[in-house]
C-alpha cells in the first residue's frame, strides 16, 4: 500500500482533560484486544456528496476531536503494564490525502487504504484513535475513511456519535464521559455497584456446569477461525416470530443462538453472555464511548420450542442487563476464585452480540412462505480468517448488511469444530426460518390466527435434541 499524497496537521481543542483509571466499558474491550491481538476498529468509507472539500472534511475531523472526549483519549502503561488513560484538551491530528491514478479506481484506492488502517495496529499510547483519510479523483474528494479504535466507542455509541455530526451538536455532551466514569466506579457508589453485580455472576458461577462444551473432534491449526454467514431469511422471519411469541427480535435472536447451541451439544442449562448497550444508566445515557459489557445469562430453552427459548431468554436478559455493569478485573479474579475452590476450569466465553438496528426487523406486512424459501436459498456461508488467539472462545456477532442479515462467528476449533461452527450459524436461520413458516401456514388454515395452530410444541422448528 503506498503512502499519502499529502498529509494536513488538523488542531482541535475541547473540555477536559487528566489522567485516571479506565471505566469499566474501556476495560472489557480492553481485555478483548489482548485476547485477539488485535485493535478491533471500527468505522469504515463512504462516498463523498459532489462538491466535498478537503476543507470540509478537516472541518468534521476538527469537530470530532474537539466534541467528543473519548477520540481525545490515549492510553498510558506502567512499569508493570497496568493501563491508565489519559484525556487531552487539545492536539494537533493528520488527516491524509491518497490520489488516484489516472485510470485507477478510487473506490479500490478507498478499500485499499481502509484495509490498511485496519490491518496496522494503534499505537494506544503513541497515536490518537482516530484514522482519517481523504481519496481523490482528478483532485476531487471521492471518498472518506475513515477508521477508529475500538476504546473510542462501541456500537450504540457509534450510532450517537454520527447523529451528533449530521445535526452539529453544540451543546453539552450527553452524560458522565469516560474519566468521569472512572472515578464514579472507583466512588462508594460504583463499588457497591461492582459488588452487586458480582454476587449474581458468583451465584451462576457456583451452579453451573464448568464446560459449555466437550473438547471437539476436530482441532485445527491455526486454532481460532472466523467465519460469515449472509441470511435474506433472518430479517423477514424475525418481525414474524417477535409478533407471535411476544418478544422483541433480540430476544427471539438470542433464544435461536441459545436452541442452535444444544444442536451442536452445549451443555444444559444454556450459558452465554450478551452484550449489553448500558446506555440505559442514565449517568452514560447517550454518551460516546465504551460502554458495552458482556453479561451472563443462563437459558433453559424447556420444550426446545421456539416460543418456550423466547420466554426463557425474556428472563435471562432482564437479569442479564441489571448486572452487566462491573469491573472486568474483579470478575476475572472471582472466576480464578471459584474455579480454584471447584477444582476444575470454568468457561464463560460464549458471547452474543447483536449490532443489528431495529429498522434491520422492523414489522411489516407477514412474507410469504416462498419469499421466506426463496431468502433462505440465497444464504452463504465462508471462512475469512484463521488465526491463533489467547484462550478459549465462541462468539457469534449479528450486524446490518446488504440484503439480510450478517452473522459473524468466532470459533475456538479446540472446543467447536469448523462444522459445528457452521451448523450453528444455519441452524439459527433454519429454527426461525421453519418456526415462522409454521406460524404463517397456521394462520392461512381455517380458523388460524395468532392463536392459532403452530404456536404450541408440535409446531414446526420444534426438534432441538434434548
Amino acid at each position: 500500500m503506498r503512502g499519502p499524497a499529502e498529509r494536513i496537521e488538523v488542531p482541535f481543542a475541547g473540555d477536559g482533560s487528566g489522567t485516571g483509571e479506565l471505566s469499566w466499558g474501556m476495560w472489557e474491550i480492553w481485555h478483548a484486544m489482548v485476547a485477539q491481538r488485535n485493535s478491533l476498529p471500527i468505522g469504515g468509507t463512504s462516498v463523498l456528496p459532489a462538491g466535498s472539500t478537503v476543507e470540509a472534511v478537516a472541518a468534521e475531523l476538527r469537530y470530532l476531536m474537539g466534541r467528543f472526549p473519548s477520540m481525545r483519549t490515549r492510553l498510558r502503561f506502567g512499569p508493570d503494564g497496568h493501563p491508565t488513560q489519559e484525556l487531552f484538551a487539545s492536539g494537533r491530528i493528520p488527516l491524509e490525502l491518497y490520489d488516484a491514478s489516472a485510470g485507477e479506481d478510487p473506490a479500490g484506492l478507498a478499500a485499499r487504504v481502509e484495509a490498511a488502517y485496519r490491518e496496522r495496529r494503534f499505537d494506544h499510547a503513541g497515536e490518537w484513535p482516530v484514522r482519517m483519510a481523504v481519496v481523490r479523483a482528478g483532485g476531487r474528494p471521492t471518498h472518506l475513511v475513515s477508521v477508529m479504535n475500538h476504546l473510542v466507542a462501541d456500537a450504540a455509541g457509534g450510532a450517537i456519535m454520527l447523529r451528533e455530526v449530521r445535526e452539529r451538536a453544540s451543546g453539552p455532551v450527553a452524560g458522565l464521559q469516560q474519566l468521569e466514569q472512572a472515578a464514579w466506579q472507583g466512588s462508594a457508589a460504583g463499588l457497591q455497584q461492582n459488588a452487586r453485580a458480582l454476587r449474581h455472576w458468583e451465584r451462576i458461577l457456583r451452579s453451573v456446569p464448568a464446560r459449555r462444551f466437550a473438547p471437539s473432534a476436530d482441532p485445527r491449526e491455526p486454532r481460532h477461525w472466523t467465519g460469515e454467514f449472509r441470511s435474506p431469511a433472518l430479517p423477514l422471519a424475525l418481525p414474524v416470530l417477535a409478533a407471535r411469541t411476544g418478544g422483541d427480535p433480540r430476544a427471539v435472536l438470542l433464544a435461536l443462538y441459545a436452541l442452535a447451541l444444544r444442536r451442536i451439544g452445549a451443555a444444559e442449562p444454556v450459558v452465554l453472555r450478551p452484550v449489553v448497550n448500558n446506555r440505559f444508566r442514565s449517568m452514560i445515557g447517550g454518551t460516546v464511548c465504551m460502554a458495552a459489557q458482556a453479561g451472563v445469562a443462563v437459558l433453559d430453552v424447556g420444550d426446545g420450542t421456539v416460543p418456550a427459548a423466547v420466554a426463557a431468554a425474556r428472563g435471562a436478559t432482564l437479569a442479564a442487563y441489571k448486572h452487566a455493569f462491573f469491573h472486568p478485573e474483579r470478575l476475572n479474579e472471582l472466576i480464578a476464585r471459584i474455579a480454584a475452590e471447584r477444582g476444575e476450569d470454568l468457561d464463560v466465553q460464549c458471547f452474543f452480540n447483536d449490532r443489528s438496528t431495529p429498522a434491520a426487523t422492523a414489522p411489516g406486512p407477514a412474507p410469504t412462505a416462498q419469499a421466506l424459501l426463496a431468502a433462505r436459498a440465497r444464504s452463504t456461508f465462508r471462512w475469512v480468517r484463521r488465526t491463533d488467539l489467547a484462550g478459549r472462545i465462541l462468539q457469534a456477532q449479528f450486524e446490518d448488511a446488504p440484503e439480510g442479515l450478517l452473522m459473524e462467528v468466532l470459533t475456538d476449533t479446540l472446543h467447536v469444530s469448523p462444522a459445528d461452527a457452521e451448523t450453528l450459524a444455519r441452524t439459527v436461520e433454519e429454527l426461525a426460518v421453519e418456526t415462522a413458516l409454521g406460524f404463517l401456514t397456521a394462520d392461512a388454515e381455517p380458523g388460524g390466527g395468532p392463536d392459532g395452530a403452530g404456536a404450541g410444541p408440535d409446531g414446526a422448528g420444534a426438534g432441538v435434541p434434548r
